[in-house]
């Protein structure tokens, strides 16, 4: 599968934005999620420095029937940025400007490129913060974040990215600069396209610009952890919290097994046992509410809480959770991670759906480390299994995708803040309902007729090599 890209030349980008070198193309045949074997080697990989470039380079795409797959950090967990039919593999970071601050209004104008800490730092200089920065934020870009509708530990209080996008600019297959979206900070005026556009994973179009919405820092941080002496007390604990009101910025758990392997990666003391991280944000009355968490805690027999007193010590208390993705790879060389496991179900099942997960570890003989954002009912797993074993790996297949249906079926998702892109793809009809997946081919066909834009995701049959195309593009 190969496509002719030298209509690239005449274009009128400059020499260094358009690459055909092996190794380049080879940097950009992959994301974090992609295993061996499982890469697509683009064609070419362009770098464009503006939104006149973007929109040049898509509109030719189209006109000449090559793929364009959009590509920042890479970061991204479920093949989101893999370029699956190859073709242009469109790499935005050089797009990586923060283009106006306005601290009066709470906004800051960015390029697709920028790294999700760089947007922290700079609102920081205005005593300012981009709440919803997800725990990866200072290895992603922004316009990766709003591609996957992204989130992260601070869900449970600020909610996720797109709660916090204003307004986007935009270029569709066909070359259109559009604009979605207000900066007002709301607005009833037609179609809310800004949120079409939010996690649609670049197949719609290819997002340019993004005016952010920012929030003062809070005066009063405090944060800390619990333990517990079994799973279900935790699970427990994490839902009264939630339900009582409890106002907490960050509620996260991890299970034994989780901390065994942070321990093993980050050199931490955690005893094997179920924690859960904590973390407050407030302008006033930060320790009142720190002891209704206590209490609400300890009626679910917390066998130890503890605030740390200041940064430095938060941050080491918070080391193990951060670390826990790198520290699944690593833990046995003979055991893989099968698929980054992303399921959210509503709080009063985030229990349900931890023993269940548990369960199947034991029916199957496999580890499957539980943690993930509690507050917010996002469970993380992996299923470690040897590949080598092709008896093990059927087992991890099946309860991998038996916890994926178990959420779905109890109103959840299959996908809290991975998106779909490659991996989940076989559940999109499950979750929405064959009606709706039609409704989104839809809107596909409509702004994309012939599949210009990251084809290959989102869509199941596209895991037989099928593209959602309007009928007179086939």
């Amino acid at each position: 599968m190969t496509h002719d890209c030298s209509f690239l030349a005449d274009l009128g980008l400059a020499d260094d934005q358009v690459s055909f070198a092996e190794a380049t193309r080879e940097a950009h045949d992959s994301d974090w999620g992609t295993k061996p074997g499982d890469e697509v080697l683009p064609d070419a990989v362009v770098y464009p420095e503006s939104t006149a470039d973007v929109s040049a380079v898509v509109e030719a795409a189209t006109e000449h029937d090559v793929p364009v797959t959009p590509y920042a950090a890479g970061t991204s967990l479920e093949g989101n940025a893999v370029p699956a039919h190859a073709g242009i593999s469109l790499d935005l970071t050089r797009m990586d400007a923060v283009l106006d601050i306005r601290p009066e209004d709470f906004q800051v104008d960015v390029e697709p490129g920028v790294m999700g800490s760089a947007v922290d730092d700079v609102a920081g200089e205005h005593g300012l913060f981009f709440p919803p920065l997800p725990s990866s934020g200072s290895i992603s870009t922004v316009g990766g974040m709003i591609a996957n509708a992204a989130s992260g530990m601070q869900t449970v209080k600020y909610g996720e990215v797109a709660d916090w996008v204003l307004e986007l600019e935009a270029v569709l297959a066909d070359g259109s600069v559009i604009t979605a979206g207000s900066k007002a900070v709301k607005t009833s005026s037609g179609y809310n396209l800004r949120d079409v556009l939010i996690g649609s994973e670049g197949t719609l179009a290819v997002v340019t610009r993004a005016t952010l919405e920012l929030a003062g820092r809070p005066a009063q941080i405090r944060g800390g952890r619990a333990q517990f002496g079994n799973l279900d007390d935790a699970t427990a604990a994490v839902e009264d919290a939630v339900q009582s009101g409890v106002d907490v910025a960050k509620i996260e758990l991890i299970d034994a097994e989780s901390a065994m392997l942070a321990n093993a990666y980050s050199g931490t003391d955690l005893p094997d046992r179920p924690t859960v991280f904590v973390e407050f944000h407030a302008n006033h009355g930060v320790d009142e509410e720190v002891a209704f968490c206590e209490s609400v805690f300890e009626a679910h027999d917390a066998t130890l809480f503890e605030i740390a007193e200041a940064d430095d010590g938060m941050d080491a208390l918070w080391q193990a959770r951060k670390d826990l993705a790198y520290a699944m790879q690593s833990w046995d060389p003979e055991l893989t991670p099968l698929h980054p496991g992303d399921i959210t179900v509503p709080i009063s099942h985030y229990g349900d759906a931890i023993r269940y997960a548990k369960g199947l570890a034991e029916e199957h003989d496999l580890l499957i480390p539980c943690f993930g954002h509690a507050g917010d009912g996002n469970v993380h797993y992996s299923v470690l299994v040897d590949e080598d074993d092709p008896e093990a790996v059927e087992r991890g297949e099946e309860a991998y995708r038996k916890i994926v249906e178990f959420a779905i079926d109890r109103g959840g998702t299959c996908t809290g803040e991975h998106g779909i892109g490659l991996g989940k793809r076989e559940f999109l009809v499950r979750e929405h309902g064959e009606a709706t997946v039609e409704t989104m081919r839809t809107v596909k066909r409509a702004l994309d007729p012939t599949d210009t834009l990251n084809p290959g995701k989102l869509f199941p049959e596209t895991v037989d090599g099928g593209r959602v195309r309007d009928g007179d593009a086939e």
